[in-house]
């Protein structure tokens, strides 16, 4: 069904489709009747499939990546879809326009779109006040932070600090990042020293909200896919080193190898979708072979199907992320999934979906 409707949807601006998508959710989530409807569509449930990490439960393991609910506005909605969390955000301290439209595009013969979007949100406080009931969500909402266009990266850790002090309270897990290609030089803070530092300050911050009484969360990074493997490990060992709990692989790429000759390809912005799954697959591997033994994994990039998530299971992944598969596979893409997960272990003869997590990168 939602492959006639996308027909459709597809004619329309990419951006204009996601302010109306927001808008339709946000009216099921006003409605009791609209919240119990999404569940009964697209719930799934089944035991095998739940994990348990930093304290708390994911009832899958299959979530909704940040960018989608920028400004934690349909977070309960999305719940009501089936998926394991949802990470809201890129949130900044100061509300921001964002780059100039256009900034979104499709490649739809690739099933991948390159954004530019820039961190457009309606700032820290704004979000505060859509979280006060985060709790009430029945799955696990993380929160994504980043910095202000215009603040120098001297200055980067304050927006961090910032973020951290009006938003701890909420949200069950925290991420930071640095890795947005649309940001000028936001990159520059993966350089490991600038990492060590930028980590070492916001562990502090939230040392001191722990001490207001303010449950603590897990802090995790979210990683770029355009580095070396020296690079790659130097990041992720510091960040494991400074107290990050978890790290996220990857973000969107500035690549275009998957896409040459696409009327797109020369746009400005990170790159996702399906030409993005090897790269962040392997990544993940990577990562689970360096430091899996010390922090979970989140696995995102280019998860279209079941069968996509598994191989970032097997390869590491504690958890998943989708995003861009959701505007190709539409709003059934987490029961989709998680029925196939189930199946796979099933096949593979694993009776938990742990037990298949780095089972490739142990081999």
């Amino acid at each position: 069904m939602y492959q006639l409707v996308r027909k459709f949807l597809f004619k329309m601006d990419p951006e204009e489709i996601h302010e109306r998508t927001i808008h339709a959710l946000k009216l099921a989530e006003d409605s009791p009747q609209g919240k119990s409807l999404l569940k009964m569509l697209f719930g799934f449930r089944d035991e095998r499939l739940e994990m348990k990490l930093w304290g708390m439960t994911f009832p899958n393991p299959v979530g909704l990546a940040a960018g989608f609910d920028k400004n934690a506005e349909v977070y309960h909605a999305l719940a009501a879809l089936g998926f394991g969390f949802v990470e809201v955000g890129t949130i900044t301290p100061i509300a921001q326009h964002g780059n100039p439209r256009p900034r979104l595009f499709r490649l739809q013969e690739h099933e991948a779109i390159i954004n530019r979007m820039g961190f457009n949100n309606y700032g820290a406080y704004a979000a505060s006040q859509n979280l006060v009931d985060y709790a009430y969500a029945d799955i696990p909402i993380g929160i994504n932070i980043g910095k202000n266009k215009a603040t120098p990266n001297e200055e980067a850790a304050s927006d961090y600090l910032k973020c951290m002090e009006t938003l701890y309270r909420y949200g069950h897990y925290f991420v930071v990042n640095i890795s947005s290609p649309n940001t000028p030089n936001l990159r520059d803070l993966q350089e490991t020293e600038s990492l060590r530092s930028l980590f070492r300050e916001i562990r502090a911050k939230a040392s001191e909200m722990e001490l207001r009484g303010v449950k603590a969360k897990p802090i995790l990074l979210k990683v770029a896919p355009d580095m070396t493997d020296e690079q790659m490990r130097d990041v992720v060992q510091a960040a494991v080193d400074e107290g990050a709990a978890g790290i996220i692989a990857t973000n969107t790429t500035l690549s275009r190898d998957e896409v040459l000759g696409h009327p797109h390809a020369d746009e400005a912005g990170g790159l996702s979708g399906k030409p993005l799954r090897e790269r962040s697959t392997a990544w993940v591997k990577e990562i689970y072979q360096e430091v899996g033994d010390k922090v979970p994994i989140i696995g995102v990039g280019g998860i279209f199907t079941g069968e996509d998530a598994y191989r970032k299971i097997r390869a590491g992944a504690s958890l998943v992320q989708v995003y861009t598969g959701m505007a190709y596979q539409g709003p059934g893409i987490a029961k989709m999934i998680n029925k196939k997960l189930v199946k796979l272990l099933v096949q593979d003869g694993f009776t938990h979906i742990e037990q298949a997590v780095g089972v490739d990168a142990k081999a």
